[in-house]
């Protein structure tokens, strides 16, 4: 094996995760997102894979398809950054047996100890958006779902309207 074929790895609520390699409709669907972000308050910036220290302790670790932060947000944090700056973490679906209890069960939950104020979770299977917000330190207490095509609000701290009808080109 190459070790650009490698697959990534996540460590999760003690249990190790084999993430897929991201694929290049994922990476367009970064990419329409930095570019929204990024209008919306041009001193954040959606940081694709940025490696973040997660939950209760900080004893997971974890690489979301993005995380929306202040630019400079993680200079001089070393290979795994800490999660205290991070507006939105962003999963976009991957085509594996592991998606549902990942993506939509222990990350969700991760994600909400560590304190993550928006969750956004673009799901390709589903066709569908979801954005968990109010995190308690054990789950986020609201949790919108959009279908593709709809508008769906990224609450404060994102602050951002989200039109998801170029989503329903990006599926398989």
């Amino acid at each position: 094996m190459r070790v650009e074929e490698a697959p990534w790895l996540e460590f999760v609520h003690g249990k190790l995760w084999v993430k897929a390699v991201p694929d290049g409709t994922r990476g367009r669907i970064i990419e329409w997102l930095t570019r929204l972000c990024v209008r919306a308050d041009p001193n954040r910036w959606l940081y694709a894979y940025q490696r973040l220290r997660i939950e209760s302790g900080h004893e997971g670790n974890a690489r979301p398809n993005a995380a929306l932060a202040p630019t400079d947000a993680f200079v001089g944090q070393g290979e795994w950054a800490g999660p205290d700056d991070v507006l939105m973490v962003v999963e976009v679906t991957s085509y594996d047996e592991d998606t549902d209890r990942r993506d939509r069960v222990e990350k969700p939950r991760a994600y909400a100890e560590t304190g993550i104020p928006v969750y956004l979770l673009i799901d390709r299977d589903a066709c569908e958006v979801k954005v968990h917000s109010g995190p308690d330190g054990v789950r986020y207490e609201q949790v919108v779902t959009v279908p593709y095509g709809k508008t769906v609000t990224l609450p404060d701290p994102v602050g951002i309207e989200l039109d998801t009808e170029p989503l329903k080109s990006w599926v398989r």
